[in-house]
């Protein structure tokens, strides 16, 4: 099999799974227990917050962790209910979807900008956000009655960014991009599904999604996910060990460049819906439409030469409606309708494209002579 859908999900590193594997029998107690085995469970958990707070450049007590980036989006949409909410068209569902029922016209006002986006690699501008001090915010009033004194910056504006595709891709410090929260997730980097984590700046504003529990400091009710948690640390720490980033940078990039160079040249019909230019994209990442050619049919073709590949996000599977990237991208839907998304990992070689390459050309040269499209050959 050759395994192209990396911005869907990674393979869980081998190294995380007999280190999760381990901890079932050794630290299988409730973390927030306070007995020995819960102390056990929760110094743990403790070490993968501290290493992802180091990662990243933030404080371990600025880390929540989550079931996921969904949930972790979810949280920061809905602290913001009832006040202006602006998100660009290229967001995850878990964002856009949110931001439309809970958006008001109140300040102060969220912005939510991913730095990379999901199906197409593009690095995006995150706005500049006005850090005038004020005294009257209601949001802020309202949520320091929650009892706990979390919130006291007064500003006018706030900006999240989803960071999920970016997590080991490229060097991260919160600071830097200037973000009040990011989310992140387990599985882009071969830690476990069902894992996440949200970083919240020190006194932003801030409501819990769960609650319960005293977990999180209160920030996110419910019994730890000691285990994936564990997990999850694994895979940072070999992340950094390995210096992911610029194993992304160099190897992985020369095998999405190269792909790309070779479909333009040889397959009918081919155009690139990611930019290829350092800084402009991911380097794993590569979105590609296929004139008169469906993009479901592409994938199934693909997948029964064992090429796995994905349409965009999966998220998304199952929504015939084109992709929403694509179409506030180009406008076009049946760009949108014939794309595909190749996205690389560690583990994959330039015999994989070599692969690709042996099945994809009589693939869409198939699809294209069924199609009801005319078009000229190359």
């Amino acid at each position: 099999m050759v395994y192209l859908d990396y911005a869907g999900t990674v393979p869980m590193l081998p190294e995380v799974i007999e280190i999760m594997h381990n901890a079932e029998r050794d630290f299988f107690a409730n973390a927030s227990a306070l007995h020995t085995p819960g102390h056990r469970a929760m110094n743990e958990v403790e070490k993968t917050r501290k290493l992802l707070a180091k990662l990243i450049g933030a404080d371990p007590e600025e880390i929540i962790f989550t079931s996921g980036a969904s949930e972790a989006n979810n949280t920061v949409i809905r602290t913001f209910e009832g006040y202006e909410i602006e998100t660009s068209p290229l967001e995850h569902h878990s964002i856009i979807e949110v931001a439309k029922q809970y958006r008001g016209n109140k300040k102060p006002k969220l912005y939510s900008y991913m730095l990379a986006n999901n199906e197409t690699g593009d690095i995006l501008e995150l706005p500049k956000i006005d850090r005038t001090k004020f005294d009257d915010s209601p949001l802020l009033t309202a949520l320091n009655e929650w009892g706990k004194p979390l919130v006291t910056d007064r500003r006018k504006e706030y900006l999240h960014s989803d960071l999920t595709q970016v997590l080991g891709k490229m060097p991260i410090n919160v600071k830097v991009l200037g973000v009040d929260y990011a989310t992140f997730s387990a599985h882009k980097i071969g830690g476990p599904i069902g894992v996440g984590a949200l970083y919240v700046k020190k006194g932003v504003p801030f409501k819990p999604l769960i609650i319960g529990g005293n977990q999180e400091q209160k920030r996110r009710g419910g019994t730890y996910n000691t285990v994936g948690i564990i997990g999850f640390g694994k895979a940072l720490e070999v992340m950094s060990v390995r210096k992911s980033w610029d194993v992304y940078d160099n190897v992985i990039r020369n095998l999405r460049d190269t792909l790309a160079e070779r479909i333009l040249t040889e397959v009918s019909g081919s155009s690139l819906n990611t930019e290829l230019a350092r800084g402009k994209s991911l380097p794993n990442i590569l979105n590609v439409s296929f004139l008169a050619s469906e993009g479901e049919s592409i994938q199934l073709y693909l997948d029964a030469e064992g090429v796995v590949v994905s349409t965009g996000s999966a998220c998304a599977s199952g929504d015939i409606r084109p992709s929403h990237v694509l179409m506030a991208k180009t406008g076009n839907a049946e760009v949108a309708h014939s794309s595909v998304r190749f996205s690389f990992g560690p583990e994959n070689t330039m015999e994989d494209v070599k692969r690709v390459m042996e099945v994809l050309p009589r693939i869409i040269n198939l699809l294209q002579n069924i199609s009801t499209i005319k078009m000229e050959k190359k």
